[in-house]
């Protein structure tokens, strides 16, 4: 009687592990149907990946350094040339006279009158 209860025991235990063997095989199908279907919905939605993201986000970062520091060059520039005695402000001035009295004058050169 001792060895048909261990027995007993014995394939109840193997039945259990059985099937604690063939629940992890259905969850593990499970989640890879329902990965499957989220990453098929969510390429129908045109929602980017990740990998995408990080690198978009990573190039806007370069782009906005590059941004600040072509700003920073562009006002050095204009605070060098602003010491300098706005030459080149000057000539820009004398330049857009002439083409506003040459408009005026009907096309004419401004320095013929």
């Amino acid at each position: 009687m001792t060895q048909s209860n261990n027995r007993l025991f014995d394939d109840f235990a193997k039945m259990m592990t059985d099937a604690a063997g063939v629940a992890q095989g259905m969850r593990r199908e499970v989640e890879t149907a329902f990965r499957a279907q989220a990453e098929r919905f969510l390429a129908d939605m045109d929602v980017v990946s990740r990998e995408e993201f990080e690198a978009v986000k990573e190039m806007a970062a370069r782009a906005r350094e590059e941004a600040d520091a072509l700003s920073a060059r562009v006002e050095a520039l204009e605070k060098t040339l602003g010491q300098a005695g706005d030459p080149a402000a000057k000539a820009a001035g004398k330049t857009a006279a002439k083409t506003s009295s040459t408009r005026r004058s009907g096309g004419k050169d401004a320095e013929a009158s």
